[in-house]
């Protein structure tokens, strides 16, 4: 295989959800990326950050409660910190292990910011959980300041902000200059970094990007030859978690549809997956798009594993 250019989603196995499970299990992950680019893939890089940016958002917070002079970050900032933190882990790490096997290609990590729609309703109805549990002052707190919280009975509040969907992806010429340059880009992680835009000002949002959502954008804006999604599952089935669950080895965007009408997915686990490969191979119908695991996808690039899907 010559010259293939491949966007690979990375899901929270790949990164672990602490700082030390990060440093050991990007080493993992860095050998399947390593097998995709000597496969003959032309990588562009992207991930998740739920652990991650909740735990900068829980630092951030503490530390504004213990020392009153620090303000708390805002969600932007925490997005921004992740996508910084978790790309040095990865392409350290992915870069040693090309460098080991005598492959000289760069990596470099892109902060990403993906603009939104101030008027997108998920604002209106927040859904994704952020921090630390809090007491109802504190919660109360929050909503004051024009903050979503939801109640956990037994253990206290929950913020939850919004998922709005990705519009544009503000550094997209310079992650398709790298990319063309043949480079591996680590870019949009976390679903990249919400931005509102305002004239010519970028406004940071309180919100988070679904990642999958992001990761079929950004296929389809580089328009690549294939998405590869990995996931803890090591392909897509019917029926996940019954007794009549099937694997589904392959699929085309109109039984993926159907699938999705029957309610064969998880609203927050396979559906968010399933929805970023119609709108990728929808916009892109010559490519296709693989969802397996992390230690499967060498298997399922032979087409041992995993679930092929075209257009």
């Amino acid at each position: 295989m010559e010259n293939k250019k491949a966007v690979v989603s990375l899901g929270h196995e790949a990164l672990g959800y602490t700082t030390m499970e990060q440093k050991e299990a990007v080493q993992v992950t860095a050998k399947a990326l390593a097998d995709l680019a000597q496969t003959g893939y032309q990588l562009t890089i992207t991930h998740s950050n739920g652990p991650q940016v909740s735990m900068i958002h829980k630092a951030m917070t503490e530390l504004h409660r213990i020392y009153i002079d620090y303000t708390p970050a805002p969600m932007s900032v925490c997005s921004a910190m992740s996508q910084g933190y978790v790309g040095y882990d990865l392409q350290n790490s992915l870069k040693s292990e090309l460098t080991s096997r005598g492959i000289s290609t760069p990596v470099s990590t892109i902060l990403t910011q993906v603009t939104v729609d101030p008027y997108d309703e998920a604002f209106y109805a927040p859904t994704k959980v952020i921090g630390r549990y809090m007491s109802k002052e504190d919660a109360d707190n929050e909503i004051k300041k024009g903050n979503f919280v939801q109640e956990v009975p037994g253990k206290g509040y929950l913020r939850i902000v919004a998922a709005p969907k990705p519009i544009d992806i503000v550094e997209i010429d310079t992650i398709r200059v790298l990319s063309d340059a043949g480079q591996i880009v680590i870019a949009c992680g976390g679903g990249g970094i919400p931005v509102i835009q305002q004239n010519h000002v970028l406004k940071g949002a309180s919100a988070v990007i679904e990642k999958d959502a992001i990761a079929g954008k950004l296929a389809a804006d580089l328009n690549v030859d294939r998405l590869i999604i990995l996931t803890s599952v090591p392909c897509v089935y019917t029926d996940f978690g019954k007794d009549t669950q099937a694997p589904i080895e392959r699929m085309n965007v109109s039984t993926a549809e159907q699938y999705i009408r029957e309610g064969h997915f998880g609203a927050t686990d396979m559906l968010p997956k399933i929805e970023a490969a119609i709108e990728f191979l929808k916009k892109n119908p010559s490519g296709s798009v693989l969802i397996t695991s992390l230690a499967e996808v060498s298997t399922a690039l032979k087409g041992k594993a995993g679930t092929f899907i075209t257009a």
